[in-house]
């Protein structure tokens, strides 16, 4: 019809006519024979990789195919703009960090790579100098080799404007976000791996709706400003340097409805904000069962800290210096050490919640003591601590407005018991 666009699309059936003597199927003389917009629907096999596509195609494995490297090079090098790439098993890349041997190597722009099984390579997916790509509902690992010699999984370097988002990752090293700005990370799974997300000289990125969990560190920013974290869950980064989410040097920062459970130390910060009259704001957030709900590695301020749940943390907040945290605005938060009233039920303490810092406090000059924290002779030696303390203690967190609502767990007791009791009511009734 005229003036209706027309678009040219090939279907491709590749039938295993050739076979190579390891039992693959060659792919590339197929992938160079095909037109740009084709789509290759390649049937139930095993077929040869490395391949390079360098125009704009479809390659779909329908779920059934299998593309192997042989133990060279990435398994496929997306070398084009508007290439898709889907319903893949790729496996057996090379080993090569140099090189950095992939299942996915991007190297362009509005490409898709979805749905794909990733496994048995060095890397996942590479984003280099790429921009509007999606990456998005792939499982990707790693080689079966020792931590700190895996690939990462997904990689941006120097890369804008990129999506990434509903991936399962296990058993990787990390997901690196380095020189790049303006991507969506969103609703990924990490486990298993050392940095579930890591970011380097990367600004104004989003980081919403992920789930991390038994990783070294969650997530960690390093000298990048503006990335907003919303509505994450981390949780379990244990160990000596576990981590839920750290900061260096890191300015204008959003953290907001993220849940921070279970870590050695929940919220690290390190000189954050690094850059002149700028504030990281967290709001919302519940930090709750870690050894340090947030630690302050120095003396520092510019942070703002409202209407967050501070629950059942071993230390709520600790400072590495021993001074105060007291620089930083706190308001509004709920501590469920505050031991004050809340006689007009505004839900407000009518007292501040205060958290004072003892210089005789055993885990400070013996930091492993942290560790019997919680045990009954720590306890007590802690409350004859606060009962007469040696020195005159210094004040480390004031909260003017400490918030008295009650906890969801609180809510959900209270409501289990209303409902237990009419039940007993409506028992007796029937009697």
């Amino acid at each position: 019809m005229n003036g209706w666009p027309r678009v040219l699309v090939s279907l491709l059936f590749l039938l295993p006519s050739v076979v190579l003597a390891d039992g693959r199927q060659p792919l590339q003389p197929l992938i160079d024979d095909a037109e740009e917009g084709a789509v290759l629907l390649l049937e139930a096999g095993t077929y040869a990789g490395p391949v390079v596509i360098d125009k704009p195609l479809t390659l779909d494995g329908q779920g059934i195919a299998t593309i192997d490297a042989g133990g060279k090079g990435s398994v496929i090098v997306l070398d084009t703009d508007g290439a898709i790439v889907r319903n893949l098993h790729l496996t057996n890349s090379g080993e090569s960090h140099n090189d950095i041997d992939s299942g996915v190597q991007v190297r362009g722009r509005f490409n898709v790579v979805s749905d794909n099984i990733i496994d048995n390579c060095l890397f996942g997916v590479d984003l280099q100098q790429s921009e509007h790509n999606i990456v998005r509902r792939n499982t990707i690992s790693s080689k079966p080799f020792e931590l700190g010699t895996r690939g990462d999984a997904i990689r941006l370097w120097y890369s804008f404007e990129n999506k990434v988002t509903d991936n399962k990752i296990t058993d990787s090293r990390d997901m690196v976000v380095w020189y790049s700005a303006n991507n969506t990370i969103a609703r990924n799974t990490s486990s298993d791996s050392r940095y579930s997300l890591h970011f380097m000289y990367s600004r104004y990125n989003l980081v919403e709706a992920n789930h991390y969990y038994n990783n070294t560190v969650g997530v960690f920013l390093m000298y990048s400003d503006g990335v907003v974290l919303k509505n994450n869950y981390i949780a379990h980064a244990s160990g000596s340097t576990g981590v839920g989410i750290g900061f260096k040097e890191t300015s204008d920062v959003t953290v907001e409805g993220n849940k921070i459970l279970y870590c050695a130390t929940g919220l690290y910060i390190d000189v954050s904000p690094f850059q002149p009259d700028t504030i990281n704001t967290f709001t919302n957030n519940l930090i709750a069962y870690n050894g340090i709900g947030i630690r302050f590695l120095n003396d520092w301020a510019g942070n703002e800290f409202r209407v967050n749940r501070l629950i059942d943390n071993l230390t709520q907040v600790a400072v590495s210096s021993g001074k105060t945290a007291n620089r930083n605005l706190w308001e509004g938060n709920h501590w469920s050490d505050y031991e004050g009233f809340d006689e007009d039920a505004d839900g407000v303490g009518d007292t501040a919640y205060e958290l004072y810092v003892y210089a005789d406090r055993l885990w400070q000059d013996v930091p492993y003591a942290q560790f019997f924290k919680g045990s009954p002779v720590l306890e007590v030696m802690d409350f004859l601590e606060r009962l007469a303390p040696f020195t005159e203690p210094r004040i480390l967190v004031r909260d003017e407005r400490p918030s008295k609502e009650r906890t969801l767990v609180q809510v959900e007791k209270k409501t289990q018991v209303k409902d237990s009791l009419d039940m007993l009511r409506e028992s007796l009734g029937r009697e």
